[in-house]
């Protein structure tokens, strides 16, 4: 069953970010640079596509990326029309500075105090919107924490004469239409985890890194040999950490919340979850998927 998360809050949040957006010059979606596909909430670009708003797209924690498949992104994100994005990491104090002199190259007819430049702010929840917020208004006035959903309302910020910032609560959309994204999701900590069984999420992220970084997997756990399926890793990971159950076993919870921890905090290495081909690939192969699924007024 895929995963699927959608708070009470969030239908208020979105109804107000529809109006708002008629007095928005760029949106600016913060995305996490290690799921930029799966991070990109669909309502946002419907918004913003029938106001024909331009777009910003911040890769935000790209310290924790891959930095090869960040540039891909990159590329892949700047042949969008009215479109331009960034890889940022908040940690490093001056990238987000950059925000505000992107957005006034994407909005050039705005930005004097007759006619301010507007900016909203989006994104999924957990994605580093508050830390970005703090860090281009140079002060704490987003409420910042390791868990999705702490911002619930709307907040506008004037930043000088001629600019306003728009935060928004960080929003999710009410059904999740392809299950990979609400597993890679679910791995980057941006769904409740009332959401979800970390078991099976681990098991997922398990198998993205046994197949793509086995090298940093190895390093990590200090295992020899990865023939192994995800299954077989946390098993690993249960017994190198010293994980017993009582009757003999291994306790696989704790092995996934380590894993998946783990790879969070960037204790891996840096690790990117999709690129824009496989993101290609799995989309196309779910709508193929779909069409060939018999109809259920069909007879047999």
């Amino acid at each position: 069953m895929s995963i699927q998360w959608f708070p009470g809050h969030m239908v208020a949040a979105q109804k107000k970010a529809a109006e708002t957006m008629e007095f928005t010059d760029v949106v600016i979606e913060v995305l996490d640079a290690r799921i930029p596909g799966a991070s990109q909430n669909p309502m946002i670009k419907e918004l913003g596509a029938a106001r024909q708003r331009a777009h910003l797209k911040i890769l935000n924690k790209s310290d924790l990326a891959d930095p090869n498949i960040t540039e891909q992104w990159i590329q892949y994100f700047n042949k969008m029309p009215q479109t331009k994005a960034i890889a940022i990491s908040c940690k490093k104090v001056n990238e987000p500075k950059k925000i505000l002199a992107l957005c006034k190259t994407l909005a050039p007819h705005r930005g004097d105090p007759l006619k301010p430049l507007r900016m909203m702010i989006m994104g999924v929840p957990n994605v580093g919107k508050s830390t970005l917020m703090n860090a281009i208004l140079n002060r704490r006035i987003a409420k910042v924490g390791d868990e999705p959903a702490i911002t619930k309302q709307q907040q506008r910020h004037q930043i000088n004469d001629h600019m306003i910032l728009v935060d928004t609560p960080g929003m999710m959309w009410p059904k999740i239409h392809h299950p990979s994204d609400g597993d890679l999701l679910a791995a980057n900590n941006n769904i409740g985890k009332n959401a979800y069984f970390e078991e099976e999420v681990a098991e997922k992220l398990g198998i993205i890194l046994l197949a793509q970084y086995p090298a940093l997997i190895a390093t990590r756990y200090k295992l020899e040999d990865l023939k192994m399926d995800a299954i077989a890793l946390l098993e690993s990971i249960a017994k190198k950490k010293g994980f017993p159950l009582k009757n003999h076993g291994v306790d696989l919870e704790r092995a996934a919340s380590t894993l998946l921890n783990d790879y969070r905090q960037g204790l891996l290495g840096r690790i990117s979850l999709e690129t824009p081909a496989s993101r290609m690939l799995m989309m196309s192969r779910q709508t193929l998927s779909a069409e060939e699924e018999p109809s259920q007024n069909t007879e047999i």
